[in-house]
Formats: C-alpha cells, structure tokens, sequence
C-alpha cells in the first residue's frame, strides 16, 4: 500500500513539473507589414531579419518600422525607420530604436512618446531598471532617461505649452520629472523650474491662473498650485494679489484615506488694507484669516465619525474673499459628532462649539441621542420607536448685540411611541399611533434666564391613512410628447395628530430647539419627525395630501411626465395665532418633452386670498447648441418672511461653432426696479485649453455697483471645472 501510495505521489510530480516546462511563453508575431517585405529567420539562433515592413507582437506590445532585427530568445529587436511601439496604452515613436520585448529596455535617438494627457520628445532616451535606492511600484521597475525634452499637454505638432528641460525621468504611467526646465508659451519663456514633477495619473500637478479687476479688488491676480502627491495625499496652494486690498494665501490639504475616510485642511490669511469697504459697522480688522478643517469617516462597520472646525476672523471675510463658499453657507458650525448603529437602534454624540463669536450658535456641550428605529415588538402587531436626548446647551446671540441676553440650561428628553400598522381591504395603509414624552429642565442661568425648573409630560396620538392606485395605456402613442405608454399614480393621504396641552407651555421652557416660523417648507406634525422639542404645544391637526404622477417611456427609461404634490393642514382646534386652514402647498414638475422642463413650488394663503411664495423655472435644452433656463421667485413682504423678492433670472448658453461659445446671465429684482447681477461669458475652445472671458455686474446695496472682469483658463489635460460647475458657481469664473 505505502509502494502504490508513494508511485501514485510520484507520477502526480512528475505530471506537475512536465505540465510546468511545457507551459509556453508569450508567443511571438512577426509580420510582413506589405506584400514587399521580406522576411528571413534563423532556427538554429532564433534571429529573424525583416526588411520592407513589420510588424512585431509580443504580449501586450507591438512594434512596427520599416526593418528590424529580432532576438526572440533574448527578446532583443533593433528596429529602424518610422518605429512605433504601442504597449497598453503608451506610444513610442523614434527614427532608430533598440527594444527588449521582455524586460521594457529602450534605448532610441530622437524620439517621441505619449500618454494622455502628457506627450514629450526629445533628442535621446534610455531605459533603467529600479532598484531598492530607485522603487517605483511591485509591477512596474523600468523608467526612462531623456536628454534635451520637451513635455507638454497639447497633443499637435507644434504645442504651444511646453517644459523644456535639459533632463527628464518618465516612469509609464506614474509621473515624470523634470530637471533644468523653462515653461514656455510658443516661443515666450515664462518660468524656470529648477526641478519639477507632474504625476501622469487622472490628476497632475498645475497652476491656475485668473488675471483679472474688480471695484472692490482693483486689478488682480489669483494664483493657485494645485498638487497631488499619492492618491491619497493632494492639495493646493494659493498666492494672491490684489491691488487695493493687498496680499493673500494660504495651503489647502486633502487626504483620501480609503475606509477611514476623508478629510480636509484649508488656511487663508490677508492682510486687508481697505477691510471697512462693506461699511463702518461692524469694525472688521485689518489682519484676516480663515481657517476650516473636516473629517468625515467611517472607522469600523456603522461606526460613523464626522467633525468640522470653521474658523473666521470677522463676519465678512468669507464673503469677501470667498463668494463661492458664501453663497452655499453663510454660517458654516463648529461640531464633532460621533454615531453607532446597530440593526434596530443608533446612538449619535454631538459636541457643538462656537467659535465665532459673531454669529447666534447654540451650543451643545454635549447632545447624546439615542434612537430606537420602528421595530416589531416579539411576534405581535404592534411596533415600536423611541427618541432619548441628554446635553447641556448654550443659546448664545451674537456678541455685537448692546444686550446680552445668552441663557443656558441642561435638558433631558425621551419619547416613545406604539405603531399598529394594517391594511384595510388590501389597498388602505391605515397606522394609528400613540406615544407619549417626557423633559426635564434643568434652572436656565446666564444674563437673558427667564425659566425654572421643569419637568414637562406630553402626550400624542393620531393615525395615518395612506393608498396607492394606477392605471396602465401601454399602447398608448403620442409622438409630439415623446410617450411610448402611460401610466398614472394617484396617492392620497390623511394624517391625524391629537397632541393635548403639555404640563409645561412652551413660554415657559428655554428656547433651544425652537420652530422655525420663517421656513419657505411645510414643517412635520408628528412625533418623531417634529423635532422642535422646546416648542411642543397643543395640537389638533389633519393634514391632507395628494400626489399624482404622469408616467411614460422614452429612450427605454420610464420618466415622470408630470409629479405634482399638494398639501394642506386643517387645525381643528386653533392654537392663538394659528388659523384654521395651513397655506396651500404645492409641488410641479412636467417633462413635456425630454428637452423641457417647468418646475413650480407655491405657496397660497387661504385665509388672505394671496400667494406668499412662488418659485417657477423653466429650461429648455433642445440641443448641444443652446439652453436657456428662465426662472421667477416671489416672495411676499410679510412679518413672517420680512422684505419680499419678486426676482426674475435668465441664463442663456449658446454655442457658436467647435472653439467659440458664450453665457449670458441675469437677475432683476422687479420689487426696487434693481438688475442685481449681470454675467456675461466668452468661452474660447484653445486646442489643450479652454478659456472664459467674464464680465459681472453687482448692485451690492452700497450706493455703488461692484464691476469685475476676469480671464480663467483650464486645461483639459487637468480641467478646472467639473461639467456644468461655472453654471452652479458662477462665482468661480471670476476666480472666488
């Protein structure tokens, strides 16, 4: 038994290391290019002699040329005349080349090679082989050493962009680096770098230069290096000149930490030397600075942590120096927020600083919260969901206010609800509710304390009523509104909230999570989505909605032709202030054609017969030669919402040919008579670069308009705006 054992282990090796001899190599291709080529090969040596034409394959890389001496035991080819070689996605172009198929050994005369988005020549090349003193990567160890180069992105024959340089390293792929080089623009040189690298992947290292003048800057220069060290590791560095408002800069970081997150580092300093020039009040300083970090990760399954430090000097230094940022939040907080989740439960830590001591905060020093998600109680058909806080809280008013009026106080909270979700008769969602809530406050303290302590009960019930019905034309054609089929959605809705008066009246209470009075939406009625926990006061409510929906095909995608919802609330027992009908809520969108699109948000008063919002756009897209977006916004002036807008904006794009296009957007406030904002835009198509000519208009409030006019370029190669962003930030093409 041990013989046939060891026999059968023996043939088993025997077959294994036969297999492994016989396992061929990369298997050569040699070609006659045309029907003269000659073509003569040696057995005995393994050297082929082609003349005429060829073409050479080895693995993933072909060389042709006009005649060429081929080792394929050593995997040596000496080419000459018109050689290229084409591995992956690298070209290789040279008059007399000697190419080792194996191991990525070059050496070549003149020569050119190209990979997007960088294309070089020069006057000589040779391969190395890295070493531990030289590692470029586990699958990569041949890099490149050329003589009196050039490097550029614009892929023609006469770039007009380039690096010269005495010396160049190119790594395939990775990066190249350049030594004793001089940028060049045509035949202008405009700077010298005694050392420079550019990486080769999706990002590389450039500047971004935005000459331009403003009324508020004078003539300026805004300058930025943008760099990228690893995939992990990039960033920018800013240098900026203004004439009437001096110097400025600052670095930016951003790490890519794969599954621990991302994060992200921004400093900005300047020494303002007309800092009054939004007014005498309040006194901004001279020296001004901003300073943001962040982080946002996930450190370990649902383990979530999530962080931001937004630091100003003043209240209108980002507005002045950083109009993009302004314009997406005017007050950005200062927190670190940690949450765990579980399948049916989350618990979140929230830490809540002020650091700007302009700006109204409340703090939270901390806010714990545990959540307890809709869950089903044992095998019954009830569910359950929770809602617990605990913190101590600060409300701090801006430190400019003659009176300080600040309060603090701790304050405990739970809420717990019972579900009995059913359906009736097969179509009918029908979800009574019941629940109940209970506070404690702590004594408030601090200059504007008016509250005691409290321990406040609430209790809440209510149902849901809610279906969903459709009705199918699946042969159903129309060929001017594109509708290839039709189907309509109609979901009707009823919710019902019974909350009678708390222990504890709001008055009573210190305001940290207060309703918002002023909000443009419908706020939430029931518990837990009404968050507005020191505001909680009686209520008898019934809130009615209606959704209907017009769907069709087009281009094999089913698309909402028409998505209208309707809102209305009806307090049965009207608390003091409050009416018996809510405004009239209204949400439109309609696709009539695949090119248009109308969108309406209203907002109607019953009891006044007016409308207090009422926001409408229309877009039109009908090809890749021109759009036009047309939009009104209408604001009613009331207590509620203070001074009203009655704003009308247009942008146009229109595409003349290939290298010219132009953007023209407007805004006129019709209330005061005011064209707020003018921009107007010239797009150039420069081959490997794009360039926008803008000039904007601002009636800034201050008895004077606010011109600029900028240049932008951005290269293709490593393009400065995604797609559409000068359209959502037209405040970047001016370079802020």
């Amino acid at each position: 038994m041990k013989k046939l054992c060891a026999s059968i282990l023996f043939l088993f090796l025997w077959v294994s290391l036969a297999g492994a001899q016989l396992m061929p190599e990369e298997a050569w291709e040699i070609e006659a290019l045309n029907e003269n080529s000659g073509l003569e090969h040696d057995l005995a040596t393994g050297r082929s002699v082609a003349t005429n034409g060829v073409v050479v394959k080895y693995g993933s890389a072909i060389l042709t040329a006009t005649k060429a001496t081929i080792d394929e035991r050593a995997g040596d080819v000496f080419a000459e005349g018109s050689v290229r070689i084409q591995k992956d996605d690298q070209t290789w172009i040279g008059e007399r080349v000697r190419y080792n198929f194996k191991t990525s050994q070059m050496e070549s005369g003149p020569f050119k090679t190209g990979k997007f988005p960088a294309f070089a020549a020069g006057t000589g090349l040779k391969s190395q082989t890295a070493n531990k003193a030289f590692p470029i990567s586990n699958t990569n160890s041949t890099y490149y050493i050329a003589t009196n180069t050039f490097v550029t992105t614009d892929d023609f024959q006469r770039p007009f962009e380039k690096i010269r340089a005495k010396r160049l390293k190119i790594v395939p792929g990775k990066y190249f680096e350049a030594y004793q080089a001089v940028l060049y623009a045509g035949e202008l040189p405009i700077f010298y770098f005694p050392y420079y690298r550019r990486n080769l992947s999706e990002h590389g290292n450039n500047f971004v230069f935005v000459p331009g003048y403003r009324s508020a800057f004078g003539p300026y220069l805004l300058t930025t290096y943008n760099w990228f060290i690893n995939p992990n590791v990039d960033g920018s560095v800013h240098a900026d000149l203004r004439q009437k408002r001096g110097i400025g800069g600052g670095p930016d970081l951003n790490l890519h930490l794969g599954r621990w997150g991302e994060g992200a580092f921004k400093y900005y300093y300047t020494y303002d030397e007309d800092p009054g020039i939004n007014g005498p009040t309040p006194v901004i300083p001279a020296s001004r600075q901003r300073f943001y970090f962040s982080y946002d990760g996930e450190v370990r399954t649902n383990l979530d942590i999530k962080s931001q430090v937004a630091y100003q000097s003043d209240v209108f230094v980002i507005h002045d120096f950083f109009e993009g940022e302004f314009r997406k939040n005017i007050q950005p907080n200062t927190f670190f927020e940690v949450n765990q989740g579980w399948q049916n439960w989350s618990l979140d830590a929230l830490a809540q600083p002020r650091v700007n001591g302009f700006f109204e905060t409340v703090e939270r020093l901390p806010d714990v919260r545990l959540n307890g998600f809709r869950q089903q109680i044992a095998d019954t058909p009830l569910y359950y969901e929770s809602e617990s806080t605990i913190g101590y809280y600060r409300r701090l008013f801006s430190d400019t206010n003659i009176f300080s009026a600040n309060f603090s106080a701790a304050r405990a909270d739970t809420f717990h609800q019972i579900t009995l979700p059913e359906t009736l008769f097969g179509w009918l969602n029908f979800t009574p509710r019941v629940g109940g809530r209970f506070t404690y406050y702590s004594e408030a303290t601090g200059p504007g304390a008016t509250t005691t302590e409290h321990y406040r009960k609430v209790f809440n019930t209510g149902a849901e009523l809610t279906t969903k019905a459709s009705q199918v034309w699946p042969g159903y054609q129309n060929h001017f509104f594109e509708m290839d089929g039709l189907r309509h959605i109609i979901e009707p809705s009823l919710n019902y909230v019974y909350v009678p008066s708390p222990s504890t009246p709001p008055s009573q209470l210190p305001q940290f999570d207060y309703e918002l009075t002023n909000s443009f939406a419908l706020l939430p009625i029931d518990f837990p989505d009404f968050n507005s926990i020191d505001s909680i006061d009686s209520q008898n409510v019934i809130r009615y909605g209606l959704r209907n929906r017009l769907q069709t095909k087009r281009n094999g995608h089913v698309e909402d032709m028409a998505n209208w919802g309707v809102y209305l609330d009806w307090n049965l027992t009207p608390r003091s202030g409050q009416s018996t009908f809510s405004d009239i809520y209204s949400d439109l969108s309609l696709k009539p054609k695949s090119w248009l699109t109308l969108r309406s948000t209203t907002r109607y008063s019953i009891g006044q017969g007016v409308f207090e919002l009422a926001q409408h756009n229309i877009t039109l897209q009908p090809n890749d030669r021109w759009s036009w977006g047309v939009g009104h916004f209408y604001l009613r002036t009331s207590p509620q919402f203070g001074i009203g807008h009655n704003l009308f904006s247009s942008m146009f794009y229109y595409r003349f040919n290939e290298n010219w296009g132009a953007r023209l957007s407007h805004y006129f406030e019709a209330r005061t008579g005011t064209m707020q904002e003018q921009y107007y835009t010239l797009y150039r198509d420069l081959r490997s670069w794009t360039a926008a000519l803008t000039f904007r208009v601002r009636d800034n409030g201050l008895g004077r308009d606010d011109y600029t006019f900028a240049v932008s370029f951005s290269l293709k190669a490593a393009p400065r705006f995604r797609l559409n962003q000068d359209t959502v930030n037209a405040s970047s093409l001016v370079g802020y």
